[in-house]
């Protein structure tokens, strides 16, 4: 199996390329514009031909690549139902299956960082996007955020996969490129709460600034305009 982590330096966006083997049909999971040509040059050595791209919510922080992906190669964009994309071509509900060749991808709703965030579960391993990071949980106070969906999200869905579980997020801040199923239970402080009024008494109290490309990001991946447009 082939599987790449590309990281955005700028907005500190991992990117997940994954293919059954040389030659063979991708998935791409939050890719960020500014580096699409190094998806697809990625995509030329290896010969792979990207078939299906997700994007995990709609974020804030940066512009995705969905679209500019989708008009290099075609491919399927996907997002969960609750997503307000219009760009997207595929939207799918919890518990969905996507497979590219012998691989097979399965959806998990986990509401809580925006009402829209999906996990997907592959094998041995959970794309957490914004909902579980390494060490930390992805903020709830905008885009219909919700700490007490959130929490549900992680202590019922994502907490009860198997420890030995690797955990991929769609960010990090601190050099760290993957955690486990266990290690977040044992180390991440945001998990050390005992109810859900704890943890959304946590959460409230954050006092974050927004993402500086908040105000364009959100409108540009949810209608698909460049920043021209949108100006």
């Amino acid at each position: 199996m082939i599987f790449n982590q590309f990281f955005d330096e700028v907005s500190s966006t991992f990117t997940y390329l994954i293919s059954s083997g040389k030659g063979r049909e991708a998935l791409i999971i939050d890719p960020v514009l500014e580096k699409t040509h190094e998806y697809i040059s990625y995509l030329k050595k290896l010969d792979l031909k990207l078939v299906k791209v997700i994007d995990t919510h709609i974020h804030a922080d940066h512009i995705s690549g969905l679209k500019e992906l989708h008009k290099q190669t075609d491919c399927t964009l996907i997002m969960g139902e609750n997503s307000r994309s219009e760009v997207v071509n595929l939207k799918i509900k919890d518990n969905e299956k996507i497979k590219i060749e012998n691989i097979e991808v399965i959806s998990m709703y986990t509401p809580g960082h925006t009402d829209c965030s999906y996990s997907f579960l592959m094998k041995d391993r959970i794309f957490t996007g914004d909902t579980l990071l390494i060490n930390g949980t992805g903020r709830t106070d905008f885009q219909n955020g919700n700490p007490i969906d959130q929490y549900h999200s992680l202590f019922q869905r994502i907490l009860k996969l198997p420890e030995n579980f690797f955990v991929y997020p769609a960010h990090d801040y601190k050099g760290n490129k993957v955690s486990t199923i266990g290690d977040e239970k044992r180390n991440n402080p945001r998990l050390k709460v005992k109810s859900a009024d704890q943890y959304a008494e946590l959460m409230n109290n954050l006092n974050l600034d927004n993402p500086k490309m908040m105000d364009v990001a959100v409108s540009a991946n949810i209608t698909g305009k460049t920043l021209d447009e949108l100006n």
